[in-house]
């Protein structure tokens, strides 16, 4: 197994949230939810560098005090809400091996809004594509995935062009009629992503390659787009620390 994998670890926090707007610096159990990511990532082994890719002062200000460089600010093209995940990848690789006036092998990305994500989840994903290579399956990608909540082959269904509705799915042998029988499939889950940087130069989307999921518990599932996602967050992380309603993270 290949260990000496440079690796660029690189979290990404825009400035212009819609849903929840603010969110990426807003105060979750006393720490900005940013601050979870990277403490975390600071903990994996491997990870030669910690960088976050913003558009924003203010998050930048908030990155730096909670341990992460910020030798960028994103572009305004990069920074909207309709900007692709793959390109500001691809811009936070192109800048950092620029500015370390090096190359590294694996790009691990963080998404921010999802605390939910731990330390042994980010190393699995990393464990995971090193395993996968070793095996000679040539990964791409390795991201992280859950067990779908619905099944498009059981009960998720689709109107046809008369508003009748359809399952959204199907075999070849017609209507699965229990849950235990329907193909598994699985939700994207936003966390962690571990990429080749040879593929992320020269791809134009995660998919496009040979992409492999990392499963995660569904209670770890979770990011934040709406008021509702953070209250549910709270209440998720909260139990995985083991803390009392109202009770914030001890001070260290």
């Amino acid at each position: 197994m290949k260990q000496t994998d440079r690796i660029l670890c690189v979290i990404g926090a825009r400035g212009g949230s819609q849903g929840v707007p603010g969110k990426n610096i807003r105060p979750l159990l006393g720490k900005p939810v940013i601050a979870w990511a990277i403490g975390k990532a600071l903990q994996v082994p491997g990870i030669a560098r910690v960088v976050v890719s913003t558009d924003s002062e203010a998050i930048a200000e908030v990155a730096r005090a909670a341990g992460a460089e910020v030798p960028f600010l994103r572009p305004a093209e990069l920074a909207s809400s309709d900007a692709g995940k793959f390109q500001v990848w691809q811009h936070a690789l192109a800048a950092c091996e620029q500015a370390d006036r090096t190359s590294y092998d694996l790009y691990v990305d963080i998404d921010c809004t999802n605390p939910l994500i731990g330390t042994e989840q980010i190393a699995g994903a990393i464990d995971r594509f090193r395993a996968l290579r070793d095996e000679g399956k040539r990964p791409d990608a390795v991201f992280t995935v859950s067990e779908a909540r619905r099944n498009p082959y059981f009960n998720l269904v689709e109107p046809d062009a008369e508003g009748v509705l359809k399952m959204s799915k199907s075999l070849g042998s017609g209507t699965v009629l229990a849950r235990q029988r329907a193909p598994a499939v699985y939700e994207h889950v936003a966390g962690t992503y571990v990429l080749a940087t040879d593929y992320l130069r020269s791809a134009g989307h995660l998919l496009d390659g040979r992409a492999f999921g990392y499963a995660i518990a569904p209670d770890r599932a979770f990011d934040i787009d709406s008021e509702l996602d953070f209250t549910i967050i709270e209440f998720l992380l909260r139990r995985q620390l083991g803390l009392q309603a109202g009770a914030g993270v001890p001070a260290r």
